[in-house]
């Protein structure tokens, strides 16, 4: 019995190269969630095998800088030249069906979406070791050295702010990983301030059957 009839939002963050969007895909290939990913825009050029829409939403400069002024955005940054953002009539939408919605975003970004919709979840997907993370920036082979070492540098930063978190997750096997967060999300929907309202209520409708 799902007893939190609205949707949840569980942001899925942490520093580049840590694995965030290999923890995302095996998560939603695991059985029985009703999970939707939100994809973001971008304004960068696709890697090989990316597909609009799928990957991101990849758009050009100007249209992306019209949609900050127009508020279209849950949450947006710009980094090496490139702006990503989360659009945010998709995650109303998925939030007024009742589903799950996940966003894998930044640390900056992940920061604005707590300001506008507090009650989400937040989770940071932590390297094992630093030295680990070095090798997945390095492993890429599509960065030049100096984009790779402004990686690195901004993710030593970003891990600093982990304990903004309402949880960490060490992407140490990338299964280990997603168990755990399908975890949280399960023991976020039993959570007292999410659930007891809809307990309630089916408590009443119970009452009105028996009578």
């Amino acid at each position: 019995m799902k007893l939190d009839k609205k949707g949840l939002l569980i942001v899925i963050s942490g520093p580049s190269g840590v694995g965030k969007g290999t923890v995302r895909d095996a998560l939603f290939q695991m059985k029985g969630h009703d999970l939707t990913f939100s994809v973001s825009m971008t304004t960068r050029q696709p890697r090989e095998g990316e597909v609009d829409g799928r990957e991101y939403f990849f758009v050009t400069r100007d249209e992306f800088e019209e949609r900050i002024k127009e508020g279209k955005f849950l949450e947006y940054t710009e980094f090496v030249g490139n702006y990503y953002g989360t659009p945010l009539d998709k995650v109303n939408e998925a939030l007024k069906d009742g589903k799950e919605m996940v966003l894998e975003i930044e640390v900056e970004g992940a920061k604005q979406v707590r300001k506008i919709m507090p009650d989400a979840v937040f989770i940071f997907i932590a390297p094992p070791t630093i030295g680990d993370l070095e090798k997945r920036l390095n492993k890429r082979g599509t960065e030049s050295k100096e984009i790779i070492n402004e990686r690195y540098q901004k993710a030593i930063r970003e891990i600093g702010l982990a304990y903004q978190y309402d949880y960490i997750v060490v992407n140490d096997t990338v299964d280990n990983a997603a168990d755990k967060i399908m975890a949280i999300i399960r023991a976020e929907h039993a959570r007292t301030t999410r659930s007891l309202e809809g307990y309630m209520e089916n408590l009443k409708l119970e009452e009105v059957d028996h009578d």
